[in-house]
């Protein structure tokens, strides 16, 4: 029992101690020192709901929603598309994107999408940009937000240009034509 007051005193001078290195940081970089990059890429997104191997699936539907749409407002689907060099699936896949999207118009068909686009090819092997934003299906051209990245696009922003290379308007497949501006570090 004699060695209880030093056994103490110990504990807690180990526990002053940790505290004083247990830090969560580290030093800081000036934002503006890190040279920014802008990278332009091309691509095609292949959405496929049908056939046998879909890579898009529907995974919630709403009761309440009615009509022969392949997509109600609503739905929610989970992806796992391939993105290829060109818009044929034999023109080399480049990676894929994964995430999900979500039916959010009422009147003129509208997708909330929540992407990753990662690279598993070439120079962006293994990094991977973000999008998030509203993608209204109908329009043949449109643009998303690019939000974030990963890897060789980290921080980034930017936008996709999006154009309908072909639609199956009965089943909803689609192969989509992506010009991609990434600013990043």
């Amino acid at each position: 029992m004699e060695g209880m007051p030093v056994l103490g005193l110990a504990w807690v001078l180990c526990m002053i101690t940790a505290q004083a290195y247990a830090q969560y940081y580290s030093q800081s970089v000036p934002y503006e020192s890190l040279p920014e990059k802008t990278t332009n890429l091309h691509f095609f997104f292949h959405d496929t709901l049908g056939g046998k191997n879909p890579s898009a699936v529907l995974v919630a539907r709403p009761n309440v929603t009615e009509g022969p749409s392949v997509a109600p407002f609503g739905s929610i689907f989970a992806l796992d598309d391939p993105l290829t060099a060109g818009p044929e699936l034999t023109s080399g896949v480049i990676g894929n994107a994964q995430g999900l999207y979500v039916s959010s118009s009422q009147d003129i068909p509208s997708l909330v999408a929540y992407f990753d686009f990662g690279f598993t090819t070439g120079e962006f092997n293994g990094s991977s940009i973000c999008v998030f934003s509203r993608n209204p299906i109908t329009n043949t051209e449109r643009e998303l937000a690019v939000v974030g990245g990963r890897g060789k696009f980290r921080l980034a922003r930017g936008f996709a240009q999006l154009k309908t290379y072909f639609l199956n308007a009965s089943n909803g497949d689609a192969i989509v034509e992506y010009n991609v501006t990434v600013i990043h570090y």
